[in-house]
């Protein structure tokens, strides 16, 4: 099957019938991609037959596994796959049930009280979805009515998922079908993907980077995916080893906490072709130090929900990685523009805007948002950064979180980079608090390693080598940790609006 035919999700499982397509570690379960293919077209017919059609939302709160994975695909074929994170308060499934006009909502069969409650209280039917121990999935309470979906259409709405939130309200990002099977084909391209391959899918399957990233690039090259409930560092090189894991993709959390419990080369590692980050940067330090102890290449990739993920990516040897770049454009087109909508030349900064067709068309009844996000036919990503000489694309923070002060804007980016060289720093976030006369100043928060120790002012000392005065932060928080959304994201202004009431 070459790539340029897949059309939508379904044509995705129709791989080698014997090839196993998933593997569940802590149940021993492995299902071919025949099972699976069998099992989401039941659960699919399933959904019509509770009275689920094309453009019906079907919320899915579920852990990572199996029925996640069956759950989704049935959804997106059936009606639109809306996956939501079972971690959420009551306030909040309130709130995405009510937006996402859910007509139905799939739980695990014992738990998710937060969600069911909420969906009690917006009058939505709620289902089970239930696996037995062979790894059969079935959903509880359908009708026995022999009822087919109907196959969807390239163009018809695979999955709806919202913004992160961190600039605003969430916004509803409609993903189609062609949207994600493009998406899926540009990373498996990017990696050089085949059914030689085992995806180790530690990020959540309610947010894109795990969807795609990990899960449907997979099934789209024919490879297995080894699909934990969550993500274990003290069970992870295990996993690797018993599945012979040739790659996985997380966020720079994860990467840190591996990178922590390791002091030599994990033995189990020698499976690995290469690690992938991405959803949030990492320090060119941290990248150097984990490709020196795993001895594989780590890319890192540059996703948003409206991509359907993956917009650029450092390609793997023998093409060149350069740390502290998000690397190059996958199957999609990248500029970078002034406010007016101007393009900008080599090594200018300005606002990272992409085109292609894994991109969004728009946001869900939002015409104002749409009025911003699209210039020329050009979405703009909200992203400071630049295009090196090669086309390497580099990010320097999100537009709303650049520091204006005193008239010199300073990239937030820039100073965690600073900070994060010192060897007592294990994280750090920099960020504007109010100033009465020069309107923002610079600070940070830190978090020290435990074998480490610094004061503030010597971090501050530390910075003034290193930046331009204007840029070093002038109040350093030291913390114990740096919250961070479920996807591994640092919200800015979150973290400053609670260290200094901005």
């Amino acid at each position: 099957m070459t790539m340029k035919s897949v059309d939508t999700l379904l044509d995705v499982l129709h791989f080698a019938d014997s090839n196993t397509a998933v593997i569940v570690p802590e149940l021993g379960i492995q299902v071919t991609y025949d099972s699976l293919r069998k099992q989401v077209l039941a659960m699919a017919n399933a959904l019509a037959s509770v009275g689920i059609r094309r453009g019906d939302s079907v919320a899915i709160a579920l852990p990572n596994g199996l029925p996640a994975i069956v759950s989704f695909l049935a959804a997106s074929i059936a009606g639109t796959a809306a996956p939501l994170n079972l971690a959420y308060p009551y306030e909040e499934f309130l709130f995405f049930l009510g937006d996402t006009n859910a007509r139905i909502l799939l739980c695990p069969p014992v738990g998710a009280e937060f969600a069911r409650s909420a969906a009690a209280d917006r009058k939505i039917p709620v289902f089970s979805v239930e696996m037995t121990e062979q790894g059969n999935v079935q959903l509880v309470g359908a009708s026995t009515t022999a009822v087919s979906a109907t196959a969807p259409t390239a163009d018809d709405i695979a999955l709806v998922l919202h913004t992160s939130g961190s600039t605003g309200r969430p916004k509803r990002v409609p993903l189609r079908h062609f949207n994600l099977a493009v998406s899926s084909a540009n990373i498996a391209n990017t990696y050089a993907l085949s059914e030689e391959d085992v995806s180790l899918c530690i990020m959540p399957l309610f947010h894109v980077h795990g969807l795609i990233g990990s899960l449907m690039a997979t099934l789209l090259s024919g490879g297995t995916v080894v699909v934990p409930t969550k993500f274990n560092a003290l069970s992870f090189w295990r996993t690797v080893r018993e599945h012979r894991v040739t790659w996985y993709s997380g966020v720079p959390t994860m990467h840190q906490l591996l990178l922590a419990r390791a002091h030599q080369k994990p033995p189990e590692a020698a499976t690995l072709r290469f690690i992938r980050s991405c959803s949030a940067p990492l320090s060119s330090a941290l990248i150097h130090k984990i490709e020196g102890l795993f001895d594989v290449p780590f890319v890192e990739a540059y996703g948003m929900t409206e991509a359907a993920h993956q917009m650029t990516s450092n390609p793997l040897p023998p093409r060149h990685r350069k740390p502290g770049s998000v690397g190059v454009g996958t199957g999609l087109r990248v500029r970078i523009m002034d406010k007016e909508g101007n393009d900008l030349g080599t090594n200018q900064r300005g606002e990272v805007a992409i085109q292609g067709a894994n991109v969004f068309r728009g946001y869900e009844n939002n015409p104002e948002a749409n009025a911003r996000a699209f210039v020329h036919g050009w979405f703009r990503t909200g992203d400071e950064g630049m295009l090196d000489a090669d086309c390497y694309l580099h990010l320097t923070g999100r537009i709303k979180d650049i520091i204006i002060r005193g008239g010199e804007n300073i990239a937030p980016h820039e100073v965690d980079e600073i900070l994060l060289r010192h060897p007592a720093v294990a994280a750090a976030v920099t960020f504007g608090c109010v100033h009465p006369t020069l309107g923002e100043e610079v600070a940070a928060a830190v978090v020290l390693n435990e074998a480490h120790n610094a004061t503030e002012s010597a971090l501050i000392e530390y910075c003034r080598e290193l930046l331009a005065e204007y840029k070093c932060p002038k109040k350093i928080y030291l913390v114990k940790s740096i919250p961070t959304t479920a996807t591994g994201k640092i919200r800015r202004r979150a973290v400053a609006a609670a260290l200094a009431d901005v």
